[in-house]
């Protein structure tokens, strides 16, 4: 391998002589699922052929297979959230396994829409907060799960989300919104449950207490919160 430098980003490249180069398609994809996950976004740009392999649906058919053997037995479902392309599937059974801690890999559903609430809330920073958790709520009680089952089951989501999403402007923004959206009246289990709103305002007020606040933002939600909840952590309070 040789190394390209253009300015301060190392682009890593394999000349055409290399026996790489010569390699079959379905043995370089038999080498990539034996690579690690974690290295693989680093592999896509080693080389055009192997980036244009990450693209496409036969090395994560492939990865699904070899990762996932009981991923084939999942029957499609109904409802809002699909399941999409293979790199889709295999990202949701990741998601299922390694954050939200589900047993099997046939019951991949739950990795969906972590997918589906992530993907939405990326995407503006006033997302209706309300109507996405009610549309996660319905697809799992169109599948089969009881009220009781879907609220544990979202709020699980919703928590494991918020652990996990990246501390930037945008990610503020989108808290904040949530953080002063109106709740209003919504039946049971379509409300949002108090430890997600706990979280939303935990976040704002630890993580980004220092970044991103100015007074007058500070003490907007500091009200809107002891509107919320009876008590208050010390860590919040004090600006």
């Amino acid at each position: 391998m040789s190394m390209n430098r253009n300015k301060d980003k190392v682009v890593l490249t394999i000349k055409d002589d290399s026996p790489f180069s010569y390699l079959q398609e379905d043995v370089l994809v038999e080498i990539l699922n034996r690579v690690p996950i974690s290295d693989w976004e680093h592999i896509s740009s080693v080389r055009k052929q192997w980036a244009d392999l990450f693209r496409g649906e036969g090395l994560w058919q492939a990865a699904l297979n070899r990762a996932y053997p009981l991923a084939s037995k999942t029957q499609r479902w109904t409802g809002p959230i699909r399941q999409g392309s293979s790199k889709r599937r295999f990202m949701a059974l990741y998601i299922s396994k390694n954050i939200l801690g589900v047993e099997t890999d046939i019951d991949e559903m739950l990795g969906h829409i972590f997918l589906f609430l992530k993907d939405q809330l990326q995407l503006s920073t006033t997302p209706a907060s309300g109507v996405l958790h009610g549309t996660m709520i319905d697809q799992l009680i169109v599948s089969g799960k009881s009220k009781e089952e879907a609220d544990e089951l979202v709020t699980k989501i919703w928590l494991a989300l918020l652990d996990n999403i990246e501390d930037t402007k945008h990610t503020f923004l989108v808290l904040k919104s949530i953080a002063q959206e109106y709740d209003g009246f919504l039946p049971y289990p379509y409300s949002r449950p108090i430890k997600v709103q706990w979280k939303v305002f935990e976040k704002l007020f630890v993580d980004f207490r220092d970044l991103l606040f100015d007074h007058s933002e500070y003490c907007d939600l500091i009200g809107i919160a002891k509107k919320k909840f009876p008590t208050l952590p010390h860590l919040w309070l004090g600006f």
